[in-house]
């Protein structure tokens, strides 16, 4: 047997890869509103996701976890770094390869309220994309792409004649996934779907979620600050704090042994039903700072239980601590 035939066989090629990844928000003041700042919501950002994967950025409002997510999709322009969606450099693309990309990667919106145009009924908001991109020859096939994705999504035919105000949040934010699959895309960015609905039918969209990924093969990043949900449906998760990702690792490996710090506080807030397990509070000291004038070195060393004089002096690189367990910690 030649060694080219027992050679292992090479990992594939993410399907999206994100590399230091960085966005600038200027701050202008003045009578001339010059730029006397800026804050920086994504601080060199790092992740891959596979084909078909589900993965999650989780941590507090204001972190940044959104503004990636919107930075992938070029609804925000980065302010630097390297975006690559199969291979493809996503920041260089405009015009016809950058519509090409909105086919390919679709975005879920946190507020179902908010996403859909109050005066377009629910066929024109799903039809639209379909239009855009020319993926309907005739009306009746228009309309009957339209009918199917509803039906996809636990909604009904005549639903397509109705306005966005007939419906209640959960369907809402199902309509909202019909117009996100319309196109059949790769990867789904989905921003917060789940925290402006009821719990009960947060389980209804996050099981959607994962029937729609199991039938077309679809890939997510998921976006969130809830914990117990990122759990459920990730099989990779990312903690970002300031701008920066602190820990990354498979959703067993890092609900069962966390190792960033702020990690440790995150999961130990999260309720757990049954009142006779205990467990240890990590309360964190101080406020969260600000991203305007964020600390030195570690961003988190102004909260941390274990900080050391080096941590506000050097930033910790993000660095393996067991097999695909990153954490950014200088005692970790």
């Amino acid at each position: 047997m030649t060694e080219a035939a027992i050679a292992p066989a090479a990992a594939p090629a993410p399907l999206l890869s994100v590399g230091n990844l960085t966005k600038a928000f200027p701050i202008r003041g003045g009578l001339m509103k010059r730029q006397i700042g800026s804050v920086r919501a994504v601080d060199g950002v790092n992740f891959d996701i596979e084909p078909s994967e589900t993965f999650g950025l989780v941590g507090e409002s204001g972190c940044g976890k959104s503004t990636t997510g919107r930075c992938v999709l070029r609804l925000i322009e980065p302010s630097s770094g390297e975006l690559r969606f199969e291979g493809k450099d996503v920041i260089a693309l405009s015009g016809e390869g950058l519509r090409a990309l909105r086919r390919d990667i679709q975005i879920i919106f946190q507020d179902p309220y908010a996403s859909l145009n109050p005066r377009m009924t629910i066929g024109a908001i799903i039809g639209e994309a379909l239009t855009i991109h020319g993926l309907a020859a005739s009306r009746q096939q228009y309309e009957a792409r339209i009918v199917h994705l509803l039906e996809t999504v636990g909604l009904q035919a005549d639903h397509m004649t109705r306005y966005p105000h007939e419906f209640s949040g959960g369907q809402r934010q199902r309509i909202g996934i019909a117009r996100a699959i319309a196109v059949e895309p790769k990867l789904i960015i989905c921003d917060e779907p789940v925290s402006a609905l009821d719990v009960s039918i947060q389980a209804q969209v996050i099981n959607l979620l994962e029937d729609l990924q199991q039938k077309f093969g679809i890939a997510y990043l998921f976006v969130a600050h809830d914990l117990s949900v990122v759990e459920h449906i990730s099989r990779r998760v990312a903690v970002m704090y300031l701008g920066r990702i602190v820990e990354t690792a498979s959703s067993r490996q890092l609900y069962s042994s966390p190792k960033h710090p702020y990690t440790e506080a995150l999961l130990s807030a999260v309720p757990i039903p049954d009142p006779s397990v205990k467990r240890k509070r990590v309360r964190l000291k101080g406020e969260v700072p600000s991203p305007i004038n964020p600390p030195t070195g570690c961003h988190f060393h102004t909260r941390c239980p274990i900080a050391k004089d080096v941590c506000s002096k050097e930033v910790p690189p993000l660095k393996a601590s067991a097999e695909g367990h990153l954490v950014a910690c200088h005692f970790r």
